[in-house]
């Protein structure tokens, strides 16, 4: 079968991809829709760092096809989305709801692909740029068949990551404000997470300014696009003068981190979405952070997927969270290069890949 597949020095198009055969807990899923995500990125750029042959794509959706015979929280034919995030559902972490905090999953690796015959790493816990994998049932979320598989991909990453960073991290409250730094498919779903929590104002950030409409569509009430001369706190200032409650970064970049600790007001809060190289080191001005400032990690939007996936769902159902608008364009597998020149270029708030049936 097609899949994309990063060899340590490029990402290609394979047709000689295979998928092992189910073993307990698992079930296969025939993948309908992968969004493109930065982390794709990041693993061939070396920003994360993973082992190679590896079968890229970690967001996506589409129908269960098989399920091993001790598997009943899903059934063939379902509509799932897959979670990237690896929870065995059992251990302590996860039965309190913290699923992120889940040390039986973290960090291993599964290699249920051959490429050439060759063994291959999943990505992710997911590596959803192929025709079909293989996955814990932990990590296949049924969700109605009446929501549009190439909208629904984007919740397994994106979506649950910027709305859970607001909903379950944060825990944003009425009226306190808030800038976001990086208007791509994080900010704007970190934006729409403040906007159903009564956020205001809602500030986005970024320099590409035919970001604003689409900010703004989603909830932003404000824009600042910084030029090369522009005091990125001062903007702010103009609109909050003693600094915000709540800083999002969703770049990556150390340099924003710090200056997202000055753009806070007393008690304010800065979450970090965006993955900078691994073992990147941040600096800030210690004192500056004494009145009960905080510097918050955030993982997957600290989500719990068998909870937030669903409640993602129904606020998409209900019209109050958009995720179709969030579809910039979408490829079939063979325009993958085509996808991430345009994601490189800015042109993406997400590019999706669609399989044919």
């Amino acid at each position: 079968m097609k899949g994309i597949v990063w060899d340590g020095d490029r990402a290609a198009l394979r047709d000689d991809v295979e998928v092992r055969d189910l073993r307990p807990g698992e079930v296969r899923v025939r993948l309908a829709a992968a969004g493109l995500c930065h982390s794709d990125v990041s693993v061939m750029d070396g920003t994360i760092m993973f082992p190679t042959p590896a079968v890229l794509g970690h967001e996506g959706a589409g129908v269960v096809e098989a399920v091993a015979d001790d598997v009943t929280s899903t059934k063939v034919g379902d509509h799932v989305v897959l979670t990237t995030l690896g929870n065995c559902g059992t251990c302590a972490a996860c039965a309190r709801g913290k699923p992120t905090f889940c040390r039986i999953s973290l960090g291993k690796l599964s290699r249920p692909f051959t490429v050439g015959g060759d063994k291959a790493f999943q990505f992710a816990n997911t590596s959803v740029f192929v025709e079909s994998t293989v996955v814990p049932a932990t990590s296949a979320i049924p969700i109605p068949d009446d929501v549009p598989l190439t909208s629904a991909c984007l919740i397994g990453c994106g979506v649950l990551t910027g709305v859970g960073a607001v909903f379950n991290r944060a825990r944003v409250t009425h009226g306190e404000s808030a800038v976001v730094i990086g208007v791509g498919g994080i900010g704007l779903t970190v934006i729409q997470g403040l906007a159903l929590s009564d956020s205001l104002p809602i500030i986005a950030v970024d320099t590409n300014p035919a970001k604003e409409p689409v900010a703004r569509a989603f909830g932003a009430t404000h824009f600042i696009c910084p030029g090369p001369d522009t005091d990125l706190v001062e903007a702010v200032k103009e609109i909050r003068p003693y600094g915000v409650d709540w800083v999002f970064e969703c770049v990556g970049s150390t340099a924003l981190i710090r200056t997202a600790t000055d753009l806070l007001d007393f008690g304010g809060g800065v979450v970090m979405l965006g993955v900078p190289k691994m073992g990147t080191e941040a600096s800030f001005v210690v004192n500056t952070m004494y009145n009960d400032k905080s510097l918050m990690g955030c993982r997957y939007g600290s989500a719990r997927p068998a909870h937030d996936i669903p409640l993602v769902v129904d606020l998409y159902r209900a019209g109050r969270l958009k995720l179709d608008e969030l579809v910039t364009a979408t490829y079939p597998i063979e325009g993958f290069d085509q996808a991430l020149e345009e994601l490189h270029d800015g042109k993406l708030a997400r590019g999706v890949m669609v399989f044919e049936d």
